[in-house]
């Protein structure tokens, strides 16, 4: 199935995240998440970024990641779900650490 076809590939604003405010998330930059057609992608939200390694299906993605905060090393793994509505629903969490549920919508 091609980018343009599927309807998690491509750029996703994050737009609400928990426990965090839009001024937290947005510290270094719009807060996003990105899935690719490669079974890869990455996020970026408040003064974290990372790598993604997903399974993709029709609606959902599952997926670890590594990445950084503060400079330090992170990882950890997550999920994400299209809603009826067309926005994205997921959680990001960190292993041994938070979690941090999120919503987004497609840029």
């Amino acid at each position: 199935m091609s980018t343009e076809e599927h309807p998690l590939f491509g750029k996703w604003r994050i737009t609400s995240m928990d426990p965090w405010d839009a001024a937290s998330t947005d510290l270094s930059g719009p807060g996003y998440i990105r899935f690719d057609a490669d079974r890869g992608g990455e996020f970026k939200f408040g003064s974290v970024e990372g790598t993604l390694d997903c399974e993709i299906g029709t609606e959902t993605a599952f997926f670890t990641w590594e990445g950084s905060d503060d400079m330090g090393s992170v990882r950890g793994d997550g999920d994400a779900e299209l809603k009826e509505d067309g926005t994205l629903s997921g959680e990001i969490r960190f292993d041994r650490g938070e979690e941090s549920s999120f919503t987004a919508r497609r840029w």
